[in-house]
């Protein structure tokens, strides 16, 4: 079992519920974590053996091109498409932060972590 991640990846998005945010939008920064069997992989150096992260890059990055309300939601979508891709991943962690969130005062980000296996199922 290992873990593949990314960390850090910025993008400038249109997500939110209060219109200021869809017209000008916000930073937003994205973490994802998953843990899968890559046993295969460091032994065949095949990376047809593991996650490739560059896949798990344009999924974040096509869920960020599409406007939605809440950050949950957002990182629910992100969830089922990686999930698609990679069915057989223990876990996912995808944490969403919203750089200066427009709250009347000095935050320096909101955030929202989605995770699989989900608690709620």
């Amino acid at each position: 079992m290992g873990k593949v991640s990314l960390e850090g990846i910025e993008f400038h998005a249109f997500h939110g519920v209060f219109s200021e945010e869809k017209k000008l939008g916000n930073r937003f920064t994205v973490d994802i974590h998953v843990e899968t069997d890559f046993k295969k992989a460091m032994l065949d150096d095949d990376l047809n053996e593991t996650v490739d992260y560059s896949r798990i890059y344009q999924i974040a990055k096509s869920h960020m091109e599409e406007p939605v309300k809440l950050l949950e939601h957002l990182g629910h979508l992100m969830l089922q498409d990686i999930l698609k891709v990679y069915p057989n991943l223990e876990s996912i962690d995808i944490i969403i932060k919203k750089h200066n969130p427009a709250l009347g005062g000095v935050v320096n980000y909101s955030v929202v972590k989605v995770s699989y296996p989900l608690d709620y199922e």
